[in-house]
């Protein structure tokens, strides 16, 4: 993961911005006054609370672990994916 400086990260915003979209991989900004902060892209962000989300709820979570679990054994089946 990529650390920088606010200074930096004000002075290149746009780059890093792209940069966070494009490589799909968030970057620490430090600040001198205050904790440091992660720049992510809204895709990721989404997918991290939709993860939080499921596995927030003992019955998905149970369910996540038992097909894992199921794969690992052995026990899961290939299938084609419906092109839209």
């Amino acid at each position: 993961m990529d650390v920088i400086t606010y200074s930096d990260a004000r002075a290149n915003l746009k780059t890093m911005m792209d940069k966070v979209v494009e490589d799909r991989a968030p970057i620490v900004v430090t600040r001198t006054r205050g904790e440091a902060v992660v720049m992510v892209s809204l895709a990721d962000w989404n997918a991290m609370e939709e993860t939080l989300h499921l596995v927030s709820r003992p019955a998905n979570a149970q369910r996540l672990t038992d097909a894992i679990a199921q794969l690992d054994a052995g026990a899961g089946s290939e299938r084609q994916l419906i092109e839209p």
